[in-house]
């Protein structure tokens, strides 16, 4: 009976351990700050990894090879010498492409208005319904929106559940008086990225990325029917509003994609491959140049 209940405690204790989400790298730089301590980033930096990779955002049990890579690379540069940093960061996420070693990548974003207060020692706490601290709201909803995209890629509009309770981070730190929380923060904000994800407009973008991933790269290491399903994909996105193009979410989605889709497209016969540039070229003239391998 004693080693029974044991063995129950152990299997709770990995259940938990296994069940979160993430799998977070956290890099914390200061190179223009000359007055902060090398120990006191270091410290910053474990307490944000910690909070990213220790705290459960959903319902649901991960394993460990099934949590999801990403990466936060905060620049500090101004700091009070207290507990207010002005920052920005850069954050990643990928998702292993089936049967194979690649990681594709899902998320790369850049935040110009990174700020918090944070004192030594401390914790950061979490709360999906009320708003702690700026650090909190901005790792929880980054959490969020991580979570939601990584979903996208496995089910046709998976991820709207998590683009919904980062909406609700939005809604709770608007009042806090920290910048890219509101739409009149300026167009490539937080407020704007979660607006765009949820926005019926891009519904065929999002279903791209669910093609794109499980039904096109995940399938290429068996077959040429994945780059098959990628171009059939592509048509829906030509009837995206036009207008809408630069708007950030596809704007940091094709920035990251860009290459990649070159690549993975390049193996198609020089009639497809053509077919494949004309419509991307259409689709996403920013990135115009990184298509052009498509013509050779």
């Amino acid at each position: 009976m004693i080693k029974k209940i044991v063995w129950i405690l152990l299997l709770l204790v990995t259940g938990k351990i296994h069940a979160q989400e993430l799998n977070a790298r956290v890099t914390v730089l200061a190179p223009q700050v000359s007055n902060i301590s090398k120990p006191g980033l270091e410290a910053l930096q474990k307490t944000i990894r910690d909070f990213l990779n220790n705290n459960k955002f959903s319902n649901e049990n991960y394993r460990p090879n099934e949590r999801i890579d990403c990466s936060f690379i905060i620049t500090i540069n101004s700091w009070d010498g207290g507990s207010g940093y002005t920052a920005e960061a850069q954050i990643q996420s990928s998702r292993p492409v089936f049967n194979s070693t690649y990681n594709s990548t899902l998320l790369n974003m850049s935040d110009k208005n990174f700020d918090f207060s944070f004192n030594d020692g401390s914790t950061i706490d979490f709360s999906d319904q009320n708003y702690i601290s700026n650090i909190s709201a901005l790792l929880t909803y980054y959490a969020y929106t991580i979570i939601g995209l990584d979903k996208d890629s496995f089910a046709r509009m998976g991820g709207t559940p998590y683009f919904k309770k980062a909406q609700n981070i939005i809604n709770l730190a608007q009042a806090s008086g920290n910048t890219g929380w509101k739409a009149a923060d300026g167009l490539r904000n937080r407020f704007w990225f979660n607006e765009n994800v949820l926005n019926p407009v891009f519904k065929e973008l999002r279903n791209f990325i669910y093609s794109y991933h499980l039904n096109g790269l995940d399938q290429l290491t068996d077959n040429d029917k994945g780059l098959t399903q990628i171009v059939a994909a592509l048509p829906a996105l030509q009837e995206m509003d036009k207008q809408k193009l630069g708007s950030i979410f596809p704007n940091v989605y094709f920035a990251s994609k860009a290459e990649e889709v070159t690549n993975v497209l390049s193996k198609l016969n020089t009639q497809e491959r053509i077919k494949a540039y004309n419509m991307l070229a259409e689709i996403d003239p920013a990135n115009i140049g990184k298509y052009e391998g498509l013509k050779q």
